[in-house]
This record gives C-alpha cells, sequence and structure tokens, in this order.
C-alpha cells in the first residue's frame, strides 16, 4: 500500500504553458458519481472520467467512509470550458489565479474545469483544482461532524495531489508539489494559528500566506509518521467535544513547539510515503460516452453560462443566443431544455413553461425540462389570486419528476415550500421531506440552514445545533459562516422545546432557483 516517492520542495513550481487541444466534439460521459461535458475526443473525456471515479473510490478506500450513490441528477456535473481566462469569465470577479471553481446545489451541483489534462505523474493544476474540491464534497456527504478548517483543507490537499497510472493504480498522497513555492517563499503560519482559526484571522497579514500549504504539510505529517499514528482523529473528536483549538493540540499533540520543529524539519524530507492503491483496491464505476447531437452541442454554451448562475443582465443577453439555436434545432429536445432554463432566468415564466412542455413531449427521461417548469409554476403562484390552487399546479412538474427519479432532491424541497410559501404549517411528511432532502445533499449549505430554521420554529433545538454546526465551521467562511455562528451563539441559551421564529433572527436566504 505503501510506497517510497521522491520530492524536492526547495524547487519552485511553475504551471507549464500548454496549448488548447484541437476541438473535437461535445460528448457527454456519465458514471455514477459524475456527469462531465467536453469539447474533446470521446478516448480522453472516457479516460478522465474514468479517473475521477478511480479517485472516488480511493477516497472510500482510504477514509473507510462509504458514500451512497447519488441519484443521477445528484451527481457532479463537470463542464470542461476550455482556458483559464474563460474560467476567469465564468467564475467573475478580478482574481487572476482563479484555475476552475465549483458551486454546490442539491440537484445542481456544478464544476467549471479548464481543458482535460491526461497526465501520468503528477496532474496538471485544473485537475488539482477538481480534485480539491470534490475531495471536500465527498468528506461532507459522508459525514455531518464538521471538520477544523486546517484539517478540512489539508485533507483535501492531500487527496489532490494524486496520480492515475495507466495500470490502473493510483497514488494518494504525493507531496504537494503544487504547494512548494507557498511553502518556500510566502508567510507561514504558526503551528498555533494553523489550529486556531480566530487566531488566525486576527494575525492574518494582507500577503499571500503558507495557509493551505501548512495544512497539508501537518494532516500529511500525521497520516504518516507512526508515532503520531491517530492523532488526526483524536485532535478532531476533542474539538468536536468542545476543547478550544489550542488546548486539544497540546492535550493530542504534546508540546506544540516540538511540533511545529518536527514540521519544518518534515518539509526538507528528501523522500515522503504516499498511498499506492492498485486496482484490485478500488472498486470504479463504469463510464458511458455520448455524442452531443449538433443542437445540444451549439448549447452548451448557453447551458454552461445558465448553469454558472447569472444576473438579470447576463440572463438577457443568454437568452438571445438561446432562441437564436433554439430556432435552428426546433425539435431537439436537449436545446428546448437549456431554453426553458434561459427563459426562466430572463423572468419569461409563460415561455420557459412552454419551452420544458415540448421539451417533456420529445423527451420526457430528462429532469431538467420538469425542473424549469416547476419553478417558472412556482415564481406564478406567489402572485395568483388562488394560491392553494397555483401551488398545487406548481407541484405538478415535481410530482412528475419524482415519478422518473424518485431520490432527486427538489420535488422533496419543494413540497415543503408549497407549503411554507403560502404561510400554512407544513404537515409532518413535508418536514420529513425538507430533511432528507438535506441528508441527500449534505454539500448544499442554503439548504440545511433552511432545515434548522425550521427545526428552531418547531422547538428541536438540539438538532437545528446539529445542521448549524458544519456551516458555522465552513472552511471558507463567508456571510453563511457568520450567520449560522450567531444562530449557534443564540441557540446556546435556549431550552429543548421552545420554538425559535424567524422573527428572532436575521433570515438567511441563498437559495437560487436560476
Amino acid at each position: 500500500m505503501i510506497s517510497r516517492m521522491f520530492a524536492v520542495f526547495a524547487l519552485a513550481f511553475s504551471l507549464a504553458l500548454v496549448s488548447s487541444p484541437a476541438r473535437a466534439a461535445w460528448h457527454e460521459a456519465s458514471s455514477d458519481n459524475f456527469v462531465i461535458y467536453a469539447d474533446d475526443s470521446a478516448k480522453d473525456l472516457k479516460r478522465y472520467a474514468e479517473n475521477l471515479e478511480r479517485y472516488h473510490s480511493a477516497m472510500a478506500y482510504l477514509t473507510g467512509r462509504k458514500v451512497e450513490k447519488p441519484s443521477p441528477s445528484n451527481r457532479v456535473v463537470v463542464f470542461v470550458v476550455g482556458s483559464q481566462r474563460a474560467v476567469r469569465r465564468l467564475a467573475g470577479g478580478d482574481s487572476r489565479y482563479v484555475g476552475g471553481f465549483y458551486v454546490p446545489r442539491a440537484g445542481a451541483s456544478r464544476a467549471f474545469v479548464q481543458n482535460i489534462q491526461n497526465k501520468n505523474g503528477y496532474p496538471h493544476f485544473s485537475t488539482i483544482i477538481l480534485l480539491h474540491e470534490y475531495a471536500h464534497h465527498f468528506l461532507i456527504s459522508s459525514t455531518r461532524y464538521p471538520m477544523p478548517r486546517w484539517m478540512s483543507e489539508g485533507a483535501a490537499e492531500f487527496f489532490a495531489a494524486a496520480s492515475f497510472n495507466k495500470d490502473g493504480s493510483v497514488l494518494i498522497g504525493r507531496p504537494a508539489i503544487h504547494r512548494a513555492r507557498e511553502l518556500a517563499y510566502a508567510d507561514s503560519v504558526p503551528i498555533r494559528e494553523l489550529l486556531d482559526t480566530e487566531l488566525y484571522e486576527k494575525n492574518k497579514g494582507k500577503g499571500y500566506d503558507a495557509f493551505y500549504g501548512r495544512s497539508w504539510l501537518l494532516y500529511h505529517y500525521l497520516t504518516f509518521n507512526p508515532e503520531r499514528k491517530g492523532q488526526a482523529d483524536r485532535y478532531w473528536l476533542e474539538v468536536l467535544n468542545g476543547t478550544d483549538p489550542i488546548p486539544a493540540g497540546e492535550k493530542v499533540f504534546g508540546d506544540l513547539d516540538q511540533l511545529e520543529k518536527e514540521l519544518k524539519a518534515y518539509a526538507r524530507e528528501r523522500r515522503m510515503y504516499t498511498f499506492n492503491l492498485t486496482p484490485e483496491k478500488l472498486q470504479a464505476s463504469a463510464v458511458t460516452i455520448r455524442k452531443l447531437p449538433k443542437g445540444e452541442a451549439a448549447m452548451m454554451s448557453v447551458r454552461i453560462r445558465s448553469q454558472r448562475g447569472v444576473n438579470r443582465e447576463q440572463a438577457a443577453e443568454i437568452l438571445e443566443d438561446a432562441r437564436k439555436i433554439a430556432a435552428k434545432f426546433p425539435e431537439d429536445p436537449g436545446v428546448l431544455s437549456a431554453l426553458a432554463e434561459a427563459e426562466h432566468d430572463a423572468g419569461n415564466d409563460a415561455e420557459a413553461i412552454a419551452a420544458a412542455d415540448k421539451a417533456i413531449a420529445l423527451d420526457p427521461s430528462r429532469a431538467n425540462p420538469y425542473v424549469q417548469k416547476g419553478f417558472s409554476l412556482f415564481r406564478m403562484a406567489h402572485d395568483a389570486e388562488d394560491a392553494d390552487v397555483a401551488y398545487q399546479a406548481a407541484m405538478k412538474p415535481f410530482q412528475q419528476l419524482n415519478a422518473i427519479e424518485n431520490d432527486h432532491p427538489l420535488p422533496l424541497i419543494y413540497y415543503y415550500r408549497s407549503f411554507a410559501e403560502r404561510g400554512i404549517e407544513p404537515p409532518e411528511d413535508a418536514k420529513t421531506a425538507l430533511e432528507q432532502a438535506a441528508l441527500m445533499s449534505p454539500f448544499d449549505k442554503s439548504l440545511w440552514f433552511n432545515v434548522a430554521q425550521m427545526q428552531m420554529q418547531e422547538g428541536k433545538i438540539s438538532l437545528a445545533r446539529q445542521s448549524l454546526k458544519p456551516l458555522a465551521a465552513d472552511p471558507h467562511g463567508g456571510r453563511g459562516a457568520a450567520q449560522a455562528q450567531s444562530l449557534l451563539a443564540i441557540l446556546a441559551n435556549v431550552p429543548e422545546g421552545e420554538s425559535i421564529g424567524s422573527g428572532d433572527y436575521d433570515e438567511h436566504d441563498e437559495h437560487d432557483d436560476s
């Protein structure tokens, strides 16, 4: 299982400049855990998808965790969009360093990556980004117990430094060469600041630091050092049981100054261990390839931009493109499905419903037309004169979707919303449905916040705390994490059984139907 490999951390890491591959044709790769769209050869795409499935299996093997096979619509959908410039345009913002990104949503998790780079040996940086984000996705999907930030990011870096060999074996936990420059030249993060997020944020400078590299280094060291075997999990348990981060570290790791010295020495090691998982240890899903018909292929640019998420101005631009393509391919259900989404995003509910109905008539097995029709009907029901009739009609496409994919999370979510949006107390089966959707989609932070709100209103304070803790510990922080932390502070003084209404705290609603 363990082999030795050579790494020299004194060397600076730089990305190789590679030319974009010649365009082939749009293909779809489908497997148990992924759907991947790429304008590339079927051969290269299949290898890329098989590597991702092997990666999933390798994570399951090494962690001992089992993640249930997701519903078809709850798989991670990967869009291969081209150059780093194309990725940055989709991501928005002004960062020059974005090489790929991931948007987790129930029934609509999307990853956006650069060109496929199937490499023997150390992976291309764009692949590392996807592997890093999928590591988060896997780890969050396999436990509701939040990891400390350094451990979450360290684990993601540990798994992302992977290699896929021609014989079907996978190397996991290779030295993170992509962090070598950071470890060598960026501001270091002392061990106490690494363990204590609040202390880190307090002392964090404005420049780039080595938080990710140091998190990887500590995780890697604790994984392979025989004298510290099991310490990472014991530390995690201490923090979960309420011990403050630094006292927990002193209890489990001992003298933190000594650990600091050991890590500095470890970073200079010329040899490090890695896991070498041979094919018989892996149970990777099979991959099927479908070449997209001309209309669906022509619509991919529209689909990618729509599913990234849009504002009003972007929606109008995308709709113009979508209508032009739909006029050329009026009988393609994939085209009509994307058109329905573009119409909905632009606020044209009647047109979205018409496009969705036509797509369903041509191919009733596709999920997205039911989703877009349901979204538009729900939006129309909000202002309907007879709300009861309108919401019953809005549920029909979700009921039809549930009939063809009974573990799709959106029908469960919208069943609950069909009562809540009317100001009616949802029945117990609707509450159970919302909780079940969240269990199917543990990576959807907004959904779990909604579950916590429901539990608070029911007086299920202990359950609400459990729902909020992973959100509060989100390694990427942000407004959602801050609100979860604030709610946990409120709930600390609330007895079990006491109902907390939405008027008692600030609302949190990051859900985006588009």
